[in-house]
């Protein structure tokens, strides 16, 4: 057998729903539920208030100023809105199980994050004034773009997946910034958030059958490049503040984590179910994405022994 004949090996993925899901209690534990945790996060609400925030005049917190969605009020429209344009893309695409595995996606991670914040405490251990007892793990207003985002990743066809990948990281990841420069959240709320949506991803990914977009599609080698360039460039500008460096860059720092789980969880190889295959037999990813693509090495070996 010629090196081009052997089989392919599965690449193996690193994130998984139940590794999400662990990741998100721990940072529940050590950011809530302890007090060098709690003291870590209040220290960064040292500021006045989100006035010295760059993003202020975008996040509805002055009287009169537009909201970039889904900052404040706009969160339940953006999120009626985002949802009914992915079961369009479904329904046009006549993708019924990808339909229904975004939307699913959509409903966990909003009911996820509901039932978190009802069930999972906020203690004071610490003695924090009263503005920072009120429970905000995990954030709402995170959970919308990146439900949304990951959801329409799942209907985009192969074509424009990657763009959609790009400009739902960049979304996801100037949200987060934005909650934490405005004083809104803690770092440990969006890192959670996100956590959340990436394991009802992966679960949706994991439950799906292997993929049937065949189309040979290839994009720009530079596009991973440019679209996390441009996740640390909105970062950056969304959790900067007038008042402390420290504190911009740590905000600016946590939402490229979002980013960069957004882009592992999305980008990785699926886990699929192995139905009707022994262990070891699995479909390589690269088969599930490109069938179409020709074998060169086999075409060689024929026209020698020709």
């Amino acid at each position: 057998m010629t090196q081009q004949n052997a089989p392919a090996r599965t690449r193996r993925p690193w994130l998984s729903a139940p590794r999400c899901l662990l990741a998100f209690l721990a940072v529940h534990l050590l950011a809530v539920r302890t007090p060098f945790g709690q003291r870590a996060e209040n220290a960064l609400f040292g500021g006045e208030g989100a006035r010295p925030a760059w993003i202020y005049d975008w996040s509805g917190a002055a009287y009169g100023s537009s909201a970039l969605p889904p900052l404040e009020h706009t969160a339940v429209p953006t999120l009626v809105v985002g949802t009914a344009l992915v079961a369009a893309v479904a329904l046009v695409r006549r993708r019924w199980r990808l339909g229904c595995a975004a939307l699913g996606v959509i409903v966990a991670t909003i009911g996820g994050k509901e039932v978190a914040r009802a069930v999972l405490p906020r203690p004071d251990l610490v003695g924090a004034r009263a503005s920072l007892l009120e429970p905000s793990f995990p954030s709402g207003h995170v959970a919308v773009p990146a439900a949304l985002a990951l959801a329409a990743v799942l209907v985009a066809s192969p074509r424009v997946r990657p763009y959609v990948t790009a400009a739902g990281m960049l979304w996801l990841t100037v949200t987060a910034a934005a909650v934490l420069a405005t004083y809104h959240h803690r770092p440990s709320d969006v890192l959670g958030t996100t956590l959340l949506a990436c394991a009802c991803h992966l679960l949706a990914t994991r439950l799906l059958p292997p993929a049937d977009d065949r189309a040979d599609v290839r994009h720009p080698r530079t596009l991973p490049a440019v679209a996390l360039s441009l996740s640390a460039a909105g970062a950056l500008v969304a959790g900067a503040r007038a008042d402390s460096l420290t504190e911009s860059l740590v905000f600016a720092a946590a939402g490229f984590l979002c980013a960069a789980l957004f882009w592992f969880t999305t980008t990785q190889p699926p886990a699929r179910r192995g139905a009707g295959l022994r262990r070891g037999d699995e479909v390589p990813f690269a088969a599930c994405q490109d069938a179409r693509e020709p074998d060169v090495g086999a075409r060689d070996d024929a026209g020698r022994a020709a």
